[in-house]
């Protein structure tokens, strides 16, 4: 007869280890949300999404798993930002104009992914009792004809709404939006609305894909991953913008990580290029 006593003995051990390691980290959490509390919180938050895929890689996954999970991420993401007062823009960058380089299955994925996400979000009732705008920022024409009705639908559903902002930066580029802007400057020119002499950086902003938002430039830029670039992200607009770099994937981040980017954001003394 087998005696299992012993290995009762380790997996209780491992309960009793994972339950203490999440109770740390509970703890942790709220030593952190204290001390964030008493500090200025950031009122835009600007998140490049990054690590999926090799988040995935390390759980050998498949790299859709990794997308699903992200996704799943920005939910908890949101609902995290919304529970501390002072936050009331969050900017995602959720898919570049160079991911449509990816493989074809790849991008057919994560357009099937996305569609779903703004379905989801158009239905949510939080999104309504809250009152929180939702806007989609990017070059929209080069989506599926699918995700472009996603889009409208999610946008008309909250267009009114303006106690909270939820970008979502979807074949964006922070080039193209420049460039989209110069055309539509160069346009309003061409017919005699604008005069050219008058052009300044105010004036320049109201033809960016943020002019709708009360304060278009993030008061913090984080980048999970590890990685320590902007890769084309908010580049008008994050001119001044603290950054923060976290070495963990985007599917892994965890609410503590949020409030230690918080919290360095404030140990910083921000200077708008003085």
């Amino acid at each position: 007869m087998i005696n299992v006593k012993p290995l009762v003995s380790v997996f209780q051990r491992f309960v009793l280890f994972f339950a203490a390691n999440r109770l740390t980290i509970r703890l942790y959490e709220w030593i952190l949300k204290s001390q964030i509390k008493g500090g200025e919180i950031p009122s835009h938050i600007a998140i490049i999404l990054d690590g999926n895929r090799r988040w995935a890689a390390s759980k050998r996954m498949y790299t859709l798993n990794g997308h699903l999970e992200g996704a799943k991420k920005a939910e908890e993401f949101f609902e995290w930002c919304r529970e501390l007062d002072g936050i009331k823009t969050i900017t995602l960058y959720v898919f570049s104009t160079e991911n449509f380089s990816r493989s074809l299955e790849e991008v057919q994925q994560l357009m099937s992914l996305i569609k779903k996400y703004l379905e989801k979000l158009a239905a949510d009732q939080r999104i309504h009792k809250n009152k929180i705008r939702i806007k989609v920022i990017g070059r929209i024409d080069l989506l599926p004809l699918e995700v472009r009705e996603a889009v409208r639908k999610v946008e008309e559903a909250t267009r009114n709404y303006d106690k909270r902002y939820l970008n979502l930066a979807i074949a964006y580029g922070g080039r193209a939006e420049i460039v989209d802007a110069l055309r539509r400057i160069a346009e309003e020119v061409k017919v005699g609305r604008l005069n050219p002499n008058q052009l300044n950086e105010e004036t320049f902003e109201k033809f960016l894909y943020t002019s709708f938002l009360p304060n278009p430039h993030p008061d913090l830029i984080i980048r999970t991953s590890g990685e320590e670039r902007l890769s084309n992200f908010l580049l008008w607009q994050g001119a001044y913008s603290e950054l923060c770099f976290l070495d963990v994937y985007w599917p892994g981040f965890e609410k503590k990580d949020l409030y230690r980017a918080i919290r360095i954001y404030q140990q910083r003394k921000r200077r708008f290029g003085t």
